[in-house]
């Protein structure tokens, strides 16, 4: 099974930025939990992180036809972006929105996902190990 995790805008500030929200785990801590896991399962994974929607958008589509399933945290852009949504839609790859801090507890504007529309599953509020959670629900059919 192949896995396409996918980080939006400052999730490479993971440690820096607000650790009150997001945690001390840097990125490359994620980085390492995300293909340890993988490793575990014997799952192919590629992590891409960009600060650009297109870039986003065009890691999504290249996805087609190479992966089988799809985790992102589209980050900012979770509530901004109908150009992620229509990605999303367009590879029809099954797909999990991930959040590290429990959005539904934050601000009013945070309520709201557009790419939420496309997935099979949203995880919320579960730090980092809302990946791994992810990658299970993904390589388990469940």
């Amino acid at each position: 099974m192949k896995i396409l995790v996918i980080n939006g805008p400052n999730i490479n500030m993971l440690g820096i930025r607000e650790p009150e929200h997001y945690g001390k785990e840097t990125y490359a801590d994620l980085v390492t939990k995300i293909q340890k896991h993988c490793d575990s399962k014997d799952v192919e994974v590629k992590i891409f992180q960009s600060n650009h929607e297109g870039d986003i958008v065009d890691e999504i589509q290249k996805a087609y036809g190479n992966a089988d399933g799809i985790v992102i945290n589209p980050a900012a852009y979770t509530h901004t972006s109908v150009a992620i949504l229509d990605a999303v839609k367009s590879v029809n790859i099954p797909t999990v929105e991930v959040h590290i801090s429990k959005v539904e507890e934050r601000e009013d504007f945070r309520q709201i996902s557009y790419v939420r529309l496309a997935c099979a599953k949203t995880i919320t509020g579960h730090g980092t190990d809302g990946y791994l959670e992810a990658i299970d629900y993904l390589t388990e059919g469940k």
